[in-house]
């Protein structure tokens, strides 16, 4: 017993912070307060992350997986967690929606998330998925007096819930397959049976709740609403730490039945068509936006489709490639909509002439913003241009170099909307002055804007760990 709160000690540290949260807002009903222990949290979380950073193993009868891919799982969390709530309070104090329950719910978000990555059986994995989809759905309607706020609201429940029953519905047909809900248990079963059609239906559906929450195509309507309606911080969030748990979910399933989906060729079929299919839906449809919060989720989409072709090629490689694609893509993606926060006015979403001469009035945003959109362009030497390399490296390692290349040519086509942005900041006029002081906000960038450029310098220590963690994490 004392092994199982060892190993399950962050998500264990979480929960009994998201009720002290709570009780310390129902008291006080201080926001600052709240926000003040929300920072605490995560701290105290990431400190537990790296007190049992060394263990692996399962704990409460095989529910949980404790090993270095979810200790670095939890970090990505936890760092989008802390960006977020540090560059968040001019947008919320404006909006006129600085209250403590938002980052109570981002917490019991990041609960939820930390469940998804950390599932050994799929009824955990399913409650992490819901734990986390209704808290960024109560985010996304956090403006109550926005109609876009409601819409986005509403229609990502509905959508969400749609996925969801679909992931149900898979769960409950891998276990009339099987008859085990235990990732490991099922490969055992599957390794001494073998597959059954009805298995690999409740596969794909699985699969398709979790490409639903990644943003995957035809999965990906849901995404330019959702975050043009939400609040610019909640799209941060949910663009970023959803996005990294749903595939630190996918990595959990599938290697777990990697002898099954080995030199299967409809499956690596059906994932290289979806990646395709993501990266260019997603660059093609970013050109044509005016709107930044649009531009942003379509470029996301784009990303899913980039980090996909690591999912395809499969193996170590790849999905080392994966784990440390979600981190640089949490800070540089965090960074750029904190950044389109700041730009905002009151009511409206901010545009590309919302950037023209931002340069002039707050050089220290222009070149945070600068390495943001250069990082997701892939262009060296930031830590993007690394990222896209691993998983194209992955895709070529495993015989796919034609996914690659296609990777690569839509990755071309995205310089031209992110450069379009630098330019209208840089060499652009504006008819009134930008109001931008020197905030903790702008600090905050500053610090991941240098930890992206850094990253892309010396990136080998990350990828050794990621690497790492990838051979140990799944290990029997």
């Amino acid at each position: 017993m004392a092994q199982d709160f060892l190993l399950s000690l962050p998500i264990l540290v979480t929960t009994l912070w998201v009720v002290l949260l709570i009780i310390c807002e129902a008291a006080f009903q201080r926001h600052l307060l709240t926000k003040y222990l929300s920072l605490i949290g995560f701290v105290g979380v990431a400190a537990a992350t790296v007190y049992v950073f060394p263990q692996q193993g399962f704990a409460f009868s095989e529910m949980i997986r404790a090993g270095a891919v979810q200790h670095f799982a939890n970090f990505i969390f936890l760092l989008a967690g802390v960006i977020v709530t540090l560059t968040a309070d001019r947008y919320l104090e404006e909006e006129k929606i600085w209250f403590g329950e938002y980052y109570i719910i981002m917490f019991i978000s990041v609960l939820g998330m930390m469940l998804m990555a950390s599932a050994a059986n799929m009824s955990v994995l399913f409650i992490g998925l819901e734990t986390m989809s209704i808290a960024l759905y109560v985010l996304a309607g956090l403006m109550r007096r926005d109609k876009r706020s409601n819409e986005a609201a509403m229609k990502y429940f509905l959508l969400g819930s749609f996925a969801s029953g679909f992931f149900l519905y898979g769960i409950a047909l891998i276990y009339g397959a099987t008859g085990e809900m235990a990732l490991h248990r099922i490969a055992e079963v599957l390794q001494l049976r073998g597959t059954s059609p009805l298995f690999w239906i409740g596969l794909s559906l699985l699969m398709l709740g979790l490409f639903f929450k990644i943003s995957a195509v035809p999965f990906h309507q849901w995404t330019p609403d959702v975050y043009q309606g939400s609040p610019t911080p909640a799209a941060a969030f949910m663009s970023t730490g959803a996005k990294a748990a749903a595939f630190a979910a996918i990595i959990g399933v599938i290697s777990n039945f990697s002898a099954q989906l080995q030199g299967n060729l409809n499956w690596s079929v059906a994932v290289s068509v979806v990646a395709v299919a993501t990266m260019i839906v997603g660059n093609v449809a970013a050109l044509a936006q005016e709107q930044l919060k649009r531009m942003l989720a379509y470029s996301s989409i784009a990303h899913a489709g980039y980090m996909l072709v690591g999912i395809a090629a499969g193996g170590a490689e790849g999905f080392s490639a994966v784990i440390y694609y979600t981190l640089i893509y949490t800070l540089m993606n965090v960074g750029a909509f904190s950044v389109v926060a700041l730009l905002e006015s009151e009511g409206t979403g901010a545009t590309y002439s919302d950037c023209a001469g931002v340069f002039k009035d707050s050089p220290l945003l222009a070149g945070t913003m600068a390495i943001f959109m250069l990082s997701l362009a892939g262009l060296p030497p930031f830590a993007g241009f690394i990222a896209k390399y691993k998983v194209f490296a992955a895709a070529v390692s495993s015989g796919m170099a034609w996914l690659a290349i296609v990777g690569v040519l839509a990755s071309a086509v995205s310089a031209y909307y992110y450069l379009r942005v630098i330019v209208a900041m840089f060499m652009q006029e504006k008819n009134q002055p930008l109001k931008l002081s020197m905030t903790a906000s702008a600090l905050t960038l500053a610090v991941v804007a240098l930890a992206v450029l850094l990253l892309g310098i010396f990136p080998t220590e990350v990828l050794k760990l990621t690497t790492k963690a990838i051979e140990i994490g799944f290990a029997p």
